[in-house]
């Protein structure tokens, strides 16, 4: 298979990160199916991705007959089968936990034509570790889009020793298509490189919160007011989901048996209260009333 016959690609997990990946891929021109086990995420992703691009036409970044044309392109389905049996090409965007990766790859492998490709949307956790239950380990792939992936340019296409330069070109091709900017890592480590040096930044401001040095609050306040970071850590982790970090620290915990990559008790606190941040009215932030206030 080359580059120009992918013309279906399925997307598996219709939340935060994966029916916007999904939206990228129709805008991009590919027949795209969003799949999730959750009938009432594939609702709640449809409804997002209609508001999200009636903002784009009236703002102008699209035209209504563009916008029409990616709907038309973009299916959704409960049945992980059906996407895996019309797709040429295969982005996963499941939960940041190993077994469920796994598992998923596992079925995907029997399902699936053999050529294709599997990429996994994973933020950390690197494709030698899932690829190992299927038969083609050369066809496996990171593909790590970063969040909002409708908004940020950046993909991390990462190789494990097994993933072939075929299969890295064919996915860097991709990215081109669905007006991305890949860079293509040739070796694997644990959380790649952007989630390495935010995850060292995190790692410091939740020592300083924790130790009493400074409030969360006035940590991000530096952070923008010093640094010029568009958004503080722990705004950050809001917005992308606490829960998703916590997941993230946990799996390199469990990868380097190193207890400075544990979750921190502040973050653990919060995942067991159902305190996410954004997603849930309530992290770090409280969002129900008057949101983050600058």
């Amino acid at each position: 298979m080359k580059s120009k016959d992918i013309k279906n690609i399925s997307v598996l997990g219709a939340g935060s990160m994966g029916h916007q990946i999904g939206m990228l891929c129709a805008l991009g021109g590919y027949e795209t199916t969003i799949q999730d086990i959750n009938e009432a995420a594939l609702t709640d992703a449809g409804e997002k991705l209609e508001g999200i691009m009636t903002k784009w036409v009236k703002k102008g970044k699209i035209t209504e007959e563009m916008k029409n044309d990616a709907f038309n392109r973009l299916h959704y389905t409960t049945s992980l089968e059906e996407a895996a049996v019309q797709a040429d090409f295969i982005i996963e965007a499941i939960v940041e936990k190993l077994d469920a990766k796994r598992e998923v790859f596992q079925k995907l492998d029997e399902l699936a034509a053999p050529d294709v490709i599997f990429a996994s949307n994973s933020s950390t956790i690197v494709n030698s570790l899932i690829a190992s239950v299927t038969s083609r380990k050369d066809k496996v792939v990171n593909m790590h889009f970063f969040f909002p992936p409708l908004v940020m340019d950046c993909v991390e296409v990462v190789m494990s020793d097994d993933t072939s330069e075929e299969t890295a070109k064919m996915t860097m091709d991709v990215c081109e298509r669905i007006n991305r900017t890949g860079v293509l890592l040739k070796k694997e480590i644990s959380g790649f490189v952007a989630n390495r040096i935010l995850g060292a930044l995190q790692k410091e401001a939740m020592y300083l919160y924790e130790e009493g040095i400074a409030d969360f609050k006035d940590i991000d306040l530096i952070c923008r007011k010093a640094l010029n970071h568009p958004i503080g850590p722990f705004e950050l982790m809001d917005l992308s989901g606490i829960d998703v970090g916590y997941y993230v620290m946990q799996q390199r915990y469990n990868e380097t048996g190193n207890p400075e990559d544990k979750p921190s008790k502040a973050i653990e606190e919060k995942v067991k209260e159902g305190t996410l941040g954004r997603k849930t009215g309530k992290g770090w932030y409280d969002y129900t009333k008057e949101g983050v206030k600058n």
